[in-house]
């Protein structure tokens, strides 16, 4: 029996899963099941977004399920070329008419696109949405600390988390200190990587050894323990299960200390920096 997830709070009091499922390319019906099985297997955060093209595959994946709503903890973000403030409400809409949700348990802005220079009218879209209920806690994805700033600086409403591109070669070591500082939870995508490498990573496989756990059992345990909500994928059900049983273990200070040693500067796997990249 795989232990149950714990939860964190949120700096808005809403309670989260501390690890959950990423869909990003999981479409169609493979997508469905894929979400359906995730549920099955104990998952309760079900990520998706606006631009991965399949809130509709991960609303019908939730109506195959017999978990209930209540119980279930659901994510969409909002896409670039929508960051104007009406443009963003119509969004937000279209989001839950996809799903054929009432509400979402979590929405974010999805990249600042600071070139653009809209993700303050996006974010004022989503302080009205969480006011008329259609969304219990309002966040961002991939904000540098100036942008955040400018949020709280413009509005008084600080986001309750930042997802961020997180993972062994790439540890966020100084964002990870501001959103401390700042009271604003740290979520991982991508958080194992490119698979075929960091499989193969001998680092990563003699600590697994050590513990008899999976490469990619260490490094969501390493999330966990950085404090961290990961969000891996998989369709494979024992993938799945796998990687959500990493609650029964720990590792120790040499582990973690092994772990972060493996990030570098350049550590982005597609060269992603939020200060330039623009996403539509």
């Amino acid at each position: 029996m795989t232990t149950p997830i714990p939860e964190k709070v949120l700096n808005d009091g809403v309670p989260i899963p501390a690890i959950g499922f990423g869909t990003f390319r999981l479409q169609g019906n493979k997508g469905a099941d894929a979400v359906k099985t995730a549920l099955d297997n104990g998952y309760r955060l079900i990520d998706t977004a606006y631009n991965y093209e399949n809130e509709g595959a991960v609303g019908e994946g939730i109506s195959r399920s017999l978990v209930p709503r209540s119980d279930m903890f659901i994510t969409s973000k909002l896409p670039g070329r929508y960051q104007t403030y009406n443009e963003a409400v119509a969004a937000i809409q279209e989001s839950l008419y996809r799903t054929h949700l009432d509400y979402y348990d979590l929405y974010l802005i999805h990249w600042p696109n600071p070139q653009q220079g809209h993700y303050v009218e996006a974010w004022e879209a989503l302080i009205e949405a969480q006011k008329w209920g259609l969304i219990r806690s309002i966040g961002v994805c991939n904000f540098l600390p100036e942008h955040l700033e400018r949020l709280e600086t413009e509005t008084g409403v600080k986001p309750s988390i930042n997802q961020i591109e997180l993972h062994p070669f790439f540890n966020q070591e100084a964002q990870r200190a501001y959103h401390a500082e700042h009271n604003i939870t740290t979520q991982s995508w991508s958080p194992l990587a490119k698979a075929e490498e960091i499989l193969q990573n001998e680092t990563l496989n003699a600590i697994a050894k050590r513990h008899g756990k999976t490469v990619s059992q260490i490094i969501l345990r390493w999330q966990y323990e950085l404090g961290n909500i990961a969000i891996p994928k998989s369709a494979s059900v024992q993938r799945q299960r796998e990687n959500i049983a990493i609650f029964d273990f720990a590792l120790g200070e040499a582990d973690m200390n092994e772990i972060n040693a493996l990030s570098r500067a350049d550590g982005r796997l597609n060269d992603q920096d939020p200060a330039t990249y623009e996403e539509f």
